[in-house]
């Protein structure tokens, strides 16, 4: 069976991608965390996996885990992934995104394990300001970063394609676009609206959501529809080459408030909060997925209702 080594196994999309890949039965998996709070996303399937509690930080403990595993193919979804704090946090934002997959390449590159297929996730933020001459957004529209992860994530995004071309790493950058669903935490928007309408629904908030800029728009992907993508990615992409992934149909944030709050029985009053509001925003990522779809074949099946559904559901049952 073929290894895959998945950089934050226990997150939001790496938990996903583990039950995945355990599911088609074809794949040893082994996982690396750093805290054991996480584990809960891994209930089902935790039993199964080889989990490695490291800090992908330490140089020398990630050389001697990649060194133990010699995997087939390596996810690396670690990462600082709340992109509004990274304005309060950039120093911490570009260390703790940069720094881990130095040290995953570089023990690649220094145990010549070369053959190693490494998926890179990169993020539509790296496109930032877009014109909307330049919607959607293909492979090849202009970098304009907005704030610190984006330019983090930039810098990963061609940390690839340096190690591609300097060292021969089989490295498949993928820029994921806003990929919502259950187990999402409440620190991005979606999970914060479905986790206070759970609170509410629940007497545990007053009947009060705020709210910051509700009129961005966004390209948003079912989380279960994008490690699909991710797999198809490194299985089917081209090493050194970049790939967008995303639905290809944007929703203003306030259109997704309003399909969540249409869930709800309660009766609850938008307040705005300027405190909520970044220092600068993207007003609109959508996404031209026609790279990745005509060399995978890929698109997402899940209905954007569905996806909200769930993700209520989810808070419901935690709250």
């Amino acid at each position: 069976m073929s290894k895959v080594l998945i950089t934050g196994v226990s997150g939001f999309a790496g938990s996903f991608l583990a039950e995945k890949l355990i599911t088609e039965g074809k794949f040893q998996v082994y996982g690396i965390y750093i805290n054991e709070a996480g584990l809960v996303n891994l209930a089902s399937v935790k039993d199964k996996i080889n989990l490695i509690k490291l800090d992908l930080s330490d140089e020398k403990a990630t050389f001697e885990a990649i060194q133990n595993v010699r995997p087939d193919y390596i996810f690396h979804l670690a990462g600082m992934a709340v992109s509004g704090e990274s304005f309060n946090s950039p120093r911490e934002t570009i260390i703790g995104n940069i720094v881990p997959q130095i040290n995953i390449f570089e023990a690649v590159r220094k145990l010549n394990l070369l053959q190693i297929r490494i998926l890179v996730t990169s993020s539509a933020e790296v496109y930032g300001k877009v014109d909307k001459k330049d919607l959607p957004i293909d492979e090849d529209t202009p970098f304009r970063p907005t704030n610190p992860y984006a330019v983090s994530k930039l810098t990963q995004d061609f940390l690839g394609l340096q190690y591609f071309l300097s060292y021969g790493l089989e490295v498949i950058r993928v820029r994921a676009f806003n990929h919502i669903g259950p187990r999402q935490i409440e620190k991005f928007v979606v999970g914060s609206f479905a986790k206070k309408i759970a609170e509410i629904e629940k007497g545990k908030r007053e009947p009060i959501l705020p709210v910051g800029n509700l009129e961005t728009k966004r390209d948003f992907t079912d989380v279960r529809d994008m490690v699909n993508a991710y797999v198809l990615a490194i299985e089917k992409g081209v090493s050194g080459e970049a790939y967008n992934i995303g639905s290809g149909k944007s929703y203003s944030i306030s259109d997704i408030l309003d399909r969540l709050l249409s869930l709800s029985t309660s009766k609850i009053e938008i307040k705005q909060d300027k405190s909520l509001f970044r220092p600068s925003d993207d007003p609109e990522l959508l996404c031209d997925n026609s790279k990745f779809s005509n060399i995978a074949g890929w698109k997402p099946d899940i209905p954007i209702d569905k996806t909200l559904k769930d993700t209520l559901d989810y808070w419901r049952n935690i709250i």
